[in-house]
């Protein structure tokens, strides 16, 4: 069972978790994903879509090696657009509810001036401990 870490003299986290103590398991490392779908095209110009999608094609890859969302203990984002993450806060918060529940992950959010894909607005990676195989 995994523990949140969220010292107590920290302000309360909004949408993340501090810290995540990992059983032992095996640690899968997913790259960056962007808003590809199966034809490796970015599906839409809109921040909300190709964020959610992004966030999609982490979690198909951890499904992929076997496990779910309450797997992945660490999401890294990284956005070329402060404000469209901002503005799209509300549509966000609803996509994520529907894939993740409650549970946060610990999470950072970086700007960056562009992505390697051209049109690609958002690129997350994560880390995901699975159980042992028995």
């Amino acid at each position: 069972m995994k523990k949140l870490v969220d010292p107590p003299h920290f302000p309360k986290p909004r949408g993340y978790t501090n810290g995540i103590l990992c059983p032992p398991g095996r640690t899968l490392h997913v790259a960056g994903q962007v808003a590809f779908d199966k034809d490796a095209r970015i599906v839409s110009p809109d921040f909300a879509t190709q964020f959610l999608l992004a966030l999609d094609n982490v979690i198909d890859v951890v499904r992929a090696a076997g496990g779910g969302t309450e797997h992945i203990v660490k999401l890294l984002a990284f956005v070329t657009d402060l404000d469209k993450y901002r503005t799209a806060q509300r549509a966000l918060g609803e996509g994520w509810r529907a894939r993740m529940g409650s549970y946060y992950p610990a999470m950072s959010l970086v700007k960056v001036s562009g992505l390697l894909e051209p049109g690609a607005l958002v690129e997350i990676e994560g880390v995901a401990v699975l159980p042992l195989e028995e």
